[in-house]
């Protein structure tokens, strides 16, 4: 994010543009002929994952630019002898202009349209309903058509978006396709990503319709990559001692969530820490399974850190609240998380401390949390990730990761970015800790924040992603079982630096 390299010198590829940039564009490019782009790439696309299926590809059609592209694509297919069949049932003399030369060209070769989805043996279904201007659900017929598509047991290519869902958030609209493959035009986009896109989007790709996106920078976005966090990770000479390797702080572990404070602690060590301090309110002599964390009293851990966890299993008991002062007000990178959150959001006096902090802040809420910091509904911050995480980290002057599926993440600066590693294992009590303890061995090895949170969010979905591909999940994964694949890939990315 801020102390990455600019959105500008972002690959294309990997950027993420919302509706009002997108519409800039297509504004911009007015006499291109952008529609029979589309289609041709959707037409060889399509008919790589027909190749095979036997049947006739059934392409559904909407009332809008979605349904031209989805007109121009079955004339191309058409042409290669695919012999597609066509569904639409709008009033074509209503279809935007380009919309309807494209409809006019497929009646002109020939083409038959089907106001019903006849029977018949069908290979790729592709769904050209709605595009990127959808704001509302889907009604009678086309809800319908979103249901038959959603039962289909074959490949279904969507073209630019999902029908029924918001390509800037992911929110659904009602009724939302369920791909296996999205074909996105110009750039990607973020509701692909986040939420529920990742559910409905299937396999994302992107073709650029021969446009140059480069100077397109404003509010871009862009999908989260090692190249991104990798030049600052932790390097180590020969010549070291534990010293030099940072001092990794953690307050929190209330009687009965001691296990918590204790998975960060766990999280650090693996990370590279060269020491680390915990305090916890359940007074224990040592961790059993990690007798190299230091169970410290607060005051020795904020003496001793050089990064300072503050939350993990915290609570909100009266001796919690006293500590939440002290570590705003400490000159350490700090990193807030689970309980911290929760009584940053309840003292909202504290709020300005935060963003007049000199020394790094980084927040890792989840949904819920984010809502109580933002005074929103739950609803209200899933409705739209990514702005919920941009005006946390404005508010805070905070690093900031909205955790979830495609968490985002946002810096005071206004840059965001969204991760896309990870897996429904990480829906387990204590992965949060872990990446929290991750995000803090960055912090005390002395990555500047922004990286250090990329690199454990992007970390943290790997080593899932990779117990998975091990059939070690995504069912039954427990937090711990993250440290030992994290630990190793992370080794790895320092080895080939």
């Amino acid at each position: 994010m801020d102390t990455q390299r600019p959105i500008a010198d972002v690959p294309p590829e990997r950027r993420l543009l919302r509706s009002p940039a997108l519409r800039s564009i297509e504004l911009n490019h007015g006499a291109e002929p952008l529609m029979e782009r589309a289609g041709a790439a959707a037409a060889r696309l399509a008919a790589r994952l027909q190749n095979g299926l036997g049947g006739r590809p059934i392409i559904f059609a909407g009332p809008g630019n979605n349904g031209g592209d989805a007109f121009v694509t079955a004339r191309l297919l058409k042409q290669q002898g695919l012999d597609p069949c066509l569904v639409f049932r709008a009033d074509p003399a209503r279809l935007p202009p380009d919309a309807r030369l494209a409809h006019q060209a497929w009646l002109a070769v020939g083409g038959e349209i089907f106001a019903e989805i006849p029977e018949g043996h069908f290979g790729l279904a592709i769904d050209g309903l709605f595009g990127i201007g959808m704001s509302r659900p889907a009604e009678g017929i086309y809800a319908q058509w979103i249901h038959e598509l959603n039962q289909y047991q074959g490949p279904v290519l969507a073209l630019d978006c999902p029908s029924g869902l918001n390509a800037d958030t992911g929110a659904g609209f009602g009724a939302v396709v369920r791909a296996s493959h999205t074909l996105s035009f110009i750039a990607d986009k973020p509701g692909l990503h986040t939420l529920d896109g990742p559910d409905h989007a299937g396999i994302v790709l992107v073709d650029s319709l021969a446009l140059d996106i480069r100077n397109q920078t404003q509010d871009a976005g862009r999908l989260l990559v090692v190249d991104d966090f990798k030049p600052f990770l932790p390097r180590r000479a020969r010549n070291s001692h534990k010293g030099k390797h940072g001092s990794a702080g953690i307050i929190g572990g209330a009687p009965g969530m001691a296990g918590a404070a204790l998975l960060a602690g766990r999280a650090a060590l693996s990370m590279g820490a060269g020491r680390v301090y915990v305090d916890m309110l359940e007074r224990l002599a040592v961790d059993p399974m990690r007798p190299e964390l230091m169970l410290r009293n607060a005051k020795e851990v904020f003496a001793c850190a050089s990064a300072l966890a503050f939350g993990p299993g915290l609570g909100s008991s009266n001796e919690a609240q006293d500590l939440l002062r002290p570590a705003l007000e400490s000159e350490l990178p700090l990193l807030i998380d689970a309980d911290g959150l929760n009584l940053l959001a309840a003292h909202p006096a504290l709020h300005r401390h935060v963003a007049q902090r000199k020394a790094p802040t980084l927040l890792t809420p989840h949904p819920l949390e984010a809502a109580r910091l933002l005074d929103q509904s739950l609803a209200a911050v899933q409705n739209d990730r990514i702005e919920a995480a941009k005006h946390l980290a404005r508010h805070f002057r905070a690093a900031v990761v909205l955790k979830g599926v495609g968490s985002v993440l946002a810096s005071p600066e206004g840059s965001w970015a969204v991760n896309t590693s990870g897996n429904p294992a990480l829906a387990s009590a204590g992965t949060g800790d872990i990446l929290s303890g991750m995000a803090l061995a960055f912090l005390a090895q002395g990555m500047p924040a922004a990286p250090a949170l990329a690199a454990a969010v992007h970390l943290h979905g790997l080593a899932a992603d990779h117990l998975v591909a091990q059939g070690q999940g995504p069912v039954g994964l427990a937090a711990m079982e993250l440290l030992e694949p994290a630990r190793a890939q992370l080794n790895r990315w320092i080895a080939n630096a």
